[in-house]
C-alpha cells in the first residue's frame, strides 16, 4: 500500500526543486527556514530516498528528485489550471498573460496583436515587459532570447532564427555606434568577429539600456546601431 503524504511536503519540495534554495523557498513559503529543511527531510525519509546532493550550500537534484519534480510540476500545473478556470468562471474572464522583451514586444509582438484579435479566441491579453527575470507563477507564456538557461520542467519551443542588422540613418550620420546594454556579451561578441570589429572599432562607443533607445537615437541621427530584423 501506497503511503499517504501531505501535499503539504510536495509543495515545499516543489520551492526548493525550483529555486536551488532553502532560503529562498523559505522566503516564497514565508515559513523559517529550518520549518522547509523538516518538511525535506520527513519527505526523503518518508520516500527513503535523497532527493538532493547537498555540496555546501548548494543544491542539486538526483535523478530520483528530478523524476518527482517532474511529477509536481505536473500535479501543480493542475491545481493552477483547475484554480484558473474557477476564477474565470466567477468572473466569465479569460486572460492570457505574456511576457515579451520590452522592445520585442513593441516592434514585433504589438504590431501582431490585431491579427490575434481578429481570431476572437476568448482570451484577454495582459502584457508584461519584464526584461530580466520571469515567474510563471503569475505568467502563462514568455518570450525570450536563447541565452537564458530554463529550467528543465519549462517547455519552450524556438520561434525563429534572429538576423542582426548595421543600421544607420543614411540622412543623419556621425561616428557614434549605439549598443544596449541589455545583452551584456553582445559587444564582446562582435568584437571577435573579424570583419565586423574592423568596422565598428573606428567608430565611438555608446552605451544605452534599451535597444529600443537605440533604434530611436539612429533614427534622430545620433549614431548607427546594430539590431535584431524583428526590431526594425
Amino acid at each position: 500500500m501506497v503511503k499517504r503524504i501531505s501535499l503539504n511536503s510536495f509543495k515545499f519540495f516543489y520551492y526548493v526543486a525550483m529555486y536551488e534554495s532553502v532560503t529562498i523557498a523559505s522566503e516564497k513559503l514565508f515559513v523559517t527556514q529550518g520549518a522547509v529543511s523538516r518538511q525535506i527531510k520527513n519527505l526523503e525519509d518518508d520516500l527513503n530516498t535523497a532527493l538532493f546532493i547537498r555540496k555546501g550550500k548548494t543544491l542539486d537534484l538526483t535523478n530520483e528528485g528530478l523524476l518527482l519534480l517532474n511529477c509536481c510540476q505536473g500535479i501543480f500545473h493542475e491545481i493552477d489550471k483547475c484554480l484558473i478556470r474557477l476564477d474565470n468562471k466567477k468572473e466569465n474572464i479569460k486572460e492570457l498573460v505574456i511576457s515579451c522583451e520590452s522592445t520585442l514586444c513593441m516592434k514585433w509582438l504589438i504590431p501582431r496583436l490585431k491579427d490575434f484579435n481578429e481570431l476572437n479566441s476568448g482570451f484577454d491579453l495582459k502584457i508584461t515587459t519584464n526584461d530580466r527575470t520571469v515567474n510563471f507563477n503569475n505568467t502563462d507564456i514568455a518570450i525570450r532570447r536563447d541565452d537564458i538557461s530554463w529550467k528543465e520542467h519549462i517547455y519552450s519551443i524556438k520561434l525563429m532564427d534572429e538576423t542582426m542588422f548595421f543600421v544607420k540613418n543614411s540622412n543623419k550620420s556621425n561616428n557614434n555606434i549605439l549598443i544596449s546594454s541589455s545583452r551584456q556579451k553582445f559587444w564582446g561578441t562582435l568584437l571577435k568577429i573579424n570583419h565586423i570589429r574592423d568596422k565598428i572599432t573606428q567608430l565611438n562607443y555608446k552605451e544605452l539600456d534599451h535597444f529600443y533607445l537605440c533604434i530611436e537615437a539612429c533614427l534622430s541621427g545620433l549614431g548607427s546601431t546594430i539590431v535584431s530584423g524583428y526590431m526594425i
